[in-house]
């Protein structure tokens, strides 16, 4: 049988089923869907891919998943650095973006975000910026998978006069990407602090209506909680939960101030988390209890935040920092073990953003949204279990070829579909301009 590509590697971890990893098996992708997964003796006999991959070194994984970005973001990498969350937000980000938010600064910014992703080992991004028609517009038409946040705020921007206008305008995305394969649209108020209850009530109908998720920062600092308590006698999660949007739909990133009673209101509910480690870590906001909450079955997923507080957008990194600091915090060595870490990495950020259906692990039918790590590196050898040193061990760097949907975005290290000089000078006048 003729397949568009064959991929034999020394390793192939599909995530589900859990774990398990397949030595000396065979990837087959056709019409951009994982049809085949077999021992490589089977699939030389049975198939014959129209381009055949031969990855003797290598390990094959579901793509990565970032669970939250503010892609564009990347052109402020390293402003500002060093300082408490509302100093950086309010004296300098906030500002900055005042003064240069446009399309060109979001199209800029978000291809230099995508080249890092792609090169990082990751293909889909739940993204929450200004002007999220022009990211929508560089996820097709540099091949990644993207959840678009459509953002709401109470305040004016560039990109619309209030909360009703970023709503309408954000419903006209939504339509506009209805029938796109790699990207789909979410609900986006940015946070507790910036979005009043009206627009709150009427996104969790809409959401409701339209079954999409809902995305927003949710007890990131405890000076978000104790202003929260002091000025209402509510803390954050609780008027979530009063206003109704406090289920399944709900993506609450950083979450690093929970009490007990909040882990188990939150599990009943079905709501996800997204863990953001080393953002939280950087800005000082505190620790997500991640051993609590997913002892308690909360779905947790892993996101970088974006690239002006992280400073990166490395889900190894992620994972790696995930796994170590969920560990010390539990005071519990086996808390979050390597296979966990890289469950929160793909198949349970598929399962926040809704498509678990379609990507998230190596499974069947899903979408061939794969990437290859090269393990014959130095740095991860010897080589006893290949879950362990991708997470504990590994580096981007080590990611050598991604394909999304089946679409090959990097072959050998070298991006197919961005331009790297070009970026590279688009990015050159971004600093001169933002130093100034």
């Amino acid at each position: 049988m003729i397949v568009d590509t064959l991929i034999h590697a020394r390793w192939i971890i599909p995530v589900e089923p859990e774990s398990v990893t397949y030595e000396h098996h065979s990837l087959v992708i056709d019409s951009g869907k994982i049809i085949d997964l077999l021992p490589t003796d089977q699939a030389k006999l049975k198939y014959q891919g129209k381009t055949t991959e031969n990855l003797e070194n290598h390990a094959l994984l579901p793509g990565l998943i970032n669970c939250h970005t503010h892609a564009a973001m990347t052109l402020m990498r390293g402003i500002a650095d060093d300082l408490p969350l509302m100093d950086w937000l309010q004296n300098h980000i906030w500002p900055l973006e005042q003064k240069w938010m446009s399309e060109a600064f979001v199209k800029d910014g978000t291809d230099l975000a995508i080249a890092e992703m792609i090169l990082g080992g990751t293909t889909c991004f739940n993204d929450m910026y200004f002007f999220p028609d022009i990211t929508a517009g560089q996820v097709i038409h540099h091949g990644i998978r993207a959840t678009v946040g459509m953002i709401v705020i109470d305040f004016p921007s560039v990109w619309a006069q209030n909360a009703d206008d970023y709503i309408e305008k954000g419903l006209a995305l939504h339509e506009q990407l209805r029938h796109s394969d790699l990207c789909t649209t979410a609900f986006a108020p940015h946070a507790p602090y910036t979005v009043s209850d009206e627009p709150l009530q009427k996104i969790r109908t809409l959401a409701d209506e339209l079954e999409l998720p809902i995305h927003i920062h949710v007890h990131e600092t405890l000076h978000e909680v104790e202003e929260a308590t002091a000025q209402s006698g509510q803390r954050p999660l609780q008027r979530l939960h009063e206003l109704g949007l406090v289920n399944p739909s709900l993506i609450a990133v950083h979450m690093t101030q929970l009490t007990d009673e909040e882990i188990s209101l939150f599990a009943e509910s079905g709501a996800h988390i997204v863990h953001c480690p080393e953002s939280n870590l950087k800005l000082a906001s505190g620790f997500c209890q991640v051993a609590k909450c997913l002892a308690a079955g909360i779905n947790v997923a892993l996101g970088t935040d974006g690239a002006a507080s992280n400073n990166d957008l490395d889900m190894f990194g992620e994972m790696r920092t995930a796994a170590l600091l969920g560990k010390a915090i539990a005071a519990d060595a086996s808390a979050i073990p390597a296979m966990t870490a890289l469950r929160m990495a793909t198949i349970n950020g598929a399962k926040a953003l809704g498509l678990e259906n379609k990507c998230g692990s190596l499974s069947i039918g899903k979408a061939a949204d794969v990437i290859a790590i090269d393990l014959n590196h130095l740095e991860t050898q010897p080589l006893y279990c290949p879950v362990s040193q991708i997470v504990y061990a590994a580096s981007r760097q080590q990611v050598t070829d991604v394909w999304v949907a089946g679409k090959r975005l990097l072959k050998q290290r070298q991006l197919t579909t961005i331009n790297v000089d070009h970026l590279r000078a688009k990015i050159t006048e971004w600093q001169k301009r933002l130093s100034n």
